[in-house]
């Protein structure tokens, strides 16, 4: 692939979207030729996969209807955005990937974690991040900086969220030259500050 592929990780509340917007607008003031997509979604199919998953009356799906419902919205991202992009030597800036299907159904729910690896190289045609920010917050402090309006995920136990902050920590210290955790228990300068130095490294950008 000619382009770079960085993705953005981690439990609710995180700060994930903020950070994202500062990062677009860095590259654009580099003017640095990128694409932004999220997870799940980004093409009109996703999108409806991803009004399913995310539906509050959808109480009743069982965790293998889950896994694999994350898995054909981003199977279809990939074949219609993602992988061109990359061929055409682009950026691509994506809020959630793999990880978080085995950090949310694999680590929270319980689902094989070999198997979500294995289907996840036939999703992604074996498309893996060149970088992906991790944002660490305490669980229970992440949750109360979400919505009112809690979708299905969101309105999960924090039993369930915790096992999901931890899976993401495992992922990282198993990957670490590929997943850089960021602490969440500071400003949001500061934060972007960090961000933008994993990414100039990332891509030989020399910040003033």
């Amino acid at each position: 692939m000619k382009g770079k592929f960085i993705t953005f990780e981690g439990s609710e509340g995180s700060g994930k979207t903020t950070q994202i917007k500062i990062a677009c607008e860095y590259l654009r003031k580099k003017k640095k030729k990128f694409l932004f997509v999220r997870e799940p979604g980004g093409v009109k199919i996703s999108e409806k996969v991803r009004a399913i998953l995310l539906d509050v009356e959808n109480t009743h799906m069982g965790d293998e209807c889950e896994t694999l419902l994350y898995m054909a919205a981003r199977a279809q991202l990939v074949k219609e955005v993602i992988k061109p992009a990359l061929q055409k030597g682009l950026i691509v800036l994506c809020d959630r990937f793999l990880d978080s299907t085995i950090a949310y159904q694999g680590y929270g729910n319980g689902v094989d974690i070999k198997f979500i690896k294995m289907l996840g190289e036939f999703a992604t045609t074996r498309i893996s991040p060149d970088l992906t920010i991790l944002f660490d917050i305490d669980t229970k402090l992440g949750l109360s900086r979400t919505n009112k309006n809690k979708d299905r995920i969101e309105r999960r136990a924090l039993s369930y969220h915790s096992k999901v902050r931890n899976g993401y920590l495992r992922i990282a210290s198993k990957e670490p030259n590929r997943v850089k955790v960021i602490k969440v228990n500071r400003g949001v300068d500061e934060i972007s500050f960090e961000v933008r130095r994993h990414i100039n490294k990332l891509l030989g950008i020399k910040d003033e």
